[in-house]
């Protein structure tokens, strides 16, 4: 039977290479290929004919809560550096229902981080501390669940 609403967004998953880790927020789920428009010299249409190009890769946003004495994200910034290191992971993405079940997924392949960001201070603010890390990928594909 097909579902009457849509599925919430605040029920989600990262499988970080193996691990499984919380975040506040992802963003940048998106797939995308670029246009080629062409017009070859003799055509007698006035008009351009349009093919499908690369692809292109949008960063992937995490962000999640700061905690005492976790460098994660800074370390794996500084091993990845010059790829002096095999540290590329890949990230799966799950939507999960409210049996804790996923419905949908996103694999991003070759994953590597390109911006860590701290979290912003101020003195007067009562929030928790937020830290981001902005990574690159090879392709990011939706998968079958």
């Amino acid at each position: 039977m097909a579902q009457e609403y849509p599925i919430p967004r605040f029920h989600f998953q990262v499988d970080w290479g193996g691990a499984k880790m919380s975040f506040t927020e992802v963003t940048g789920l998106v797939m995308e290929r670029e246009k080629i428009e062409y017009r070859h010299s003799d055509s007698k249409d006035f008009n351009k004919i349009s093919m499908p190009g690369m692809v292109k890769n949008n960063n992937i946003t995490l962000k999640r809560g700061k905690f005492e004495g976790d460098f994660d994200y800074n370390t794996w910034l500084e091993e990845i550096a010059n790829e002096r290191v095999n540290g590329r992971r890949d990230l799966v993405i799950r939507l999960l229902n409210e049996k804790h079940e996923p419905v949908a997924a996103w694999a991003a392949t070759r994953c590597f981080p390109v911006k860590v960001t701290a979290p912003d201070l101020k003195s007067d603010a009562n929030e928790i501390a937020v830290e981001t890390l902005e990574i690159a990928h090879e392709g990011l594909k939706l998968m079958k669940v």
